[in-house]
């Protein structure tokens, strides 16, 4: 079982670079930033992870995670670094091709591209993105950004993202590209799309029962669509904190149903306070290890 971490990291909290290089020397696998490059003011939606709905403020205050992954890579030489998650339509997939490619150079192959289509729908509506098309958005995108990363001259004619042939460098290291994970929590329509054409699954508080009930179900639809069902890689990202970090018994429950990565979430970390926040997480890399 792999560990990774994901850490809120803003304007007032630790550094990306201090907090990546101790995360990896503490053995986490994998070091992930979120992304929300705005938060409208006037909004009606609700936040999907709080009872009441309410926003936390520090989503406005996310530090851009490509900016912070690159720093990560350059004082880290082990630990893989990925996105948890990136809002994939509100970006020009011809831009972000570029970004990953070039990320994935400069950190010699340690990218993982965990991607969601968004669920504040005012900001999808100031990114120019249309929310109920939004899934659309990001298959073809995905699907456009494929092309760029394996092809020497690539193009793409979709019903939301065309362009003519070009040819864009570098390419990823990572051949013939970096893995990509849904971050979709929905179990419904999430399962067929990691099924259809992602190459794992990273959905944020999935119960060992839960995965289970979903992993099978997603392997076998992956079977139907003609894919080896094998070849698709199940991440869960979990609570808030050491308080909520897995037992060895959960551990070994989400092992068994076919988890191979237990992702924990830092949150907000002050600078007097990040590097402990890390430390105490720490124990969960012993157990996984001993699980």
């Amino acid at each position: 079982m792999k560990i990774g971490v994901l850490a809120f990291i803003t304007e007032t909290s630790i550094d990306t670079m201090t907090f990546a290089r101790k995360a990896e020397s503490l053995g986490f696998d994998t070091f992930y930033l979120p992304e929300h490059p705005i938060i409208p003011v006037v909004r009606k939606s609700a936040y999907p992870a709080s009872a009441d709905g309410v926003m936390p403020e520090r989503l406005a205050h996310f530090i851009d995670p490509f900016i912070g992954l690159a720093q990560a890579a350059a004082v880290t030489s082990r630990i893989e670094l990925g996105t948890g998650i990136c809002l994939v339509p509100e970006h020009d997939p011809i831009i972000l091709a570029k970004e990953i490619a070039t990320l994935d150079l400069c950190s010699a192959g340690r990218f993982i591209f965990g991607i969601g289509a968004g669920w504040l729908a005012e900001e999808s509506a100031v990114m120019g993105v249309d929310f109920k098309r939004r899934w659309r958005h990001l298959r073809e995108s995905v699907e456009a950004m494929r092309e760029l990363w394996s092809k020497p001259e690539a193009s793409y004619e979709g019903e939301i993202i065309r362009f003519p042939p070009v040819r864009l460098f570098p390419k990823p290291v990572q051949k013939p590209y970096p893995p990509i994970f849904l971050g979709a929590h929905d179990p419904g329509p999430a399962l067929k799309r990691v099924a259809r054409w992602a190459d794992g699954w990273m959905p944020g508080g999935l119960s060992p029962e839960k995965a289970e009930e979903c992993i099978p179900q997603v392997k076998r639809m992956a079977r139907e669509n003609g894919r080896d069902p094998e070849r698709i890689e199940f991440s869960v990202m979990l609570g808030l904190g050491a308080q909520q970090a897995p037992s060895t018994d959960a551990l070994k429950r989400y092992a068994a149903a076919g988890v191979s990565r237990v992702i924990v979430l830092a949150g907000e970390t002050a600078a007097r306070d990040g590097v402990e926040v890390v430390k105490e997480l720490a124990p969960l890399v012993e157990r996984a290890a001993l699980r």
